[in-house]
């Protein structure tokens, strides 16, 4: 019995072992979580609202669900995101409307590691604006306004059902900013 052992350790064992050695050993690189997303396609929404844009396919728009006219979601159900727009008929009662944009975007300053601000304007569709970047684990990673100052305002603010981490959010909000650049691009006012 020893015998057979002893021969299955020479024949067998010791030519693995052999076999495995050798070679430079390479450490395995660190890998990174890579999100990718479809190419944006977009396509014009006609609303009974005052105001018309295009919006992402990938996204799916939604009345929402306050009683509110003209109130609407857009739903990125892969991303776990929603674009939530709100529309107010301006009536004497601009500067609390911006005061109050403002302020929404100001909330999200306790966890957020910064907010910058991007001006936007467009005189040929008399929209003007602005959007907020949010770094950190804030609980919205982007906020605009629009107006064209006289008639129409409209906030939108992006919100994950997860819990904000930004480093995990980050592919997911810089897509979802190039949408919100191109929803604030295309905005139309009717009346």
């Amino acid at each position: 019995m020893k015998k057979k052992v002893c021969n299955f350790f020479v024949w067998i064992i010791l030519p693995l072992m052999f076999m495995s050695c050798g070679g430079e050993v390479i450490p395995k690189p660190e890998g990174m979580l890579r999100l990718s997303y479809p190419i944006p396609k977009y396509q014009e929404i006609e609303l009974p609202c005052s105001y018309s844009f295009e919006k992402n396919e990938f996204s799916e728009l939604k009345k929402a669900r306050r009683n509110r006219k003209c109130w609407y979601n857009l739903e990125y159900r892969e991303m776990n995101a929603t674009l939530y727009l709100s529309y107010y008929k301006i009536q004497d009662n601009l500067d609390s409307l911006l005061r109050d944009a403002q302020n929404l975007t100001q909330e999200h300053f306790i966890k957020a590691d910064g907010i910058k601000p991007n001006e936007y304007a467009n005189p040929e569709s008399n929209v003007y604006g602005m959007i907020y970047m949010v770094s950190g684990d804030a609980a919205s990673p982007s906020q605009f306004y629009a107006t064209d100052s006289v008639n129409h305002f409209i906030v939108g603010s992006v919100y994950f059902k997860v819990k904000p981490n930004y480093d995990s959010i980050l592919p997911a909000a810089d897509y979802l900013r190039n949408d919100i650049r191109h929803l604030m691009e295309s905005l139309r006012w009717k009346e």
